[in-house]
């Protein structure tokens, strides 16, 4: 999937979200569980934010019925990972350390959390250096 299909706006990870947590839907079941109050403008919102994800690859469409079903083709893994590269492109010459110092500097961590960085440093500690992504 191409990088630059991982620059979706705020209104379109609205709609990631709830493909996420509900795969299979159709517009008016993604527009309903969006916008509770209901409108022909709103809809129509939804399907252009559709075709626009699923331009990008982030979205599939399964026209074999009526009414066509969506399901999210990036999972929230993918584009978190994705995001944070690109902050830290940005802010850090690419390096994720300091956003990730950052981050659990000023998080109150929870025991389960704290517990999963150990386990997650103690297995990059064990393999071999990965080649950054590109």
């Amino acid at each position: 999937m191409d990088p630059a299909s991982y620059n979706v706006t705020d209104a379109e990870l609205a709609i990631l979200e709830v493909l996420w947590q509900n795969p299979g839907r159709t517009i008016g079941e993604i527009s309903a569980a969006i916008y509770p109050a209901r409108t022909t403008a709103r809809y129509a919102t939804v399907q252009k934010l559709l075709e626009r994800l699923e331009a990008k690859g982030c979205v599939e469409r399964d026209r074999s019925a009526f009414a066509h079903l969506f399901r999210a083709r990036v999972d929230r893994e993918q584009l978190i990972g994705r995001r944070l590269q690109e902050v830290a492109e940005k802010l850090c010459d690419g390096s994720l350390t300091p956003l990730l110092l950052h981050l659990v500097e000023s998080t109150p961590l929870s025991a389960a959390d704290r517990a999963r960085l150990h386990q997650l440093i103690d297995s990059a500690e064990r393999r071999p250096n990965r080649p950054k992504p590109s």
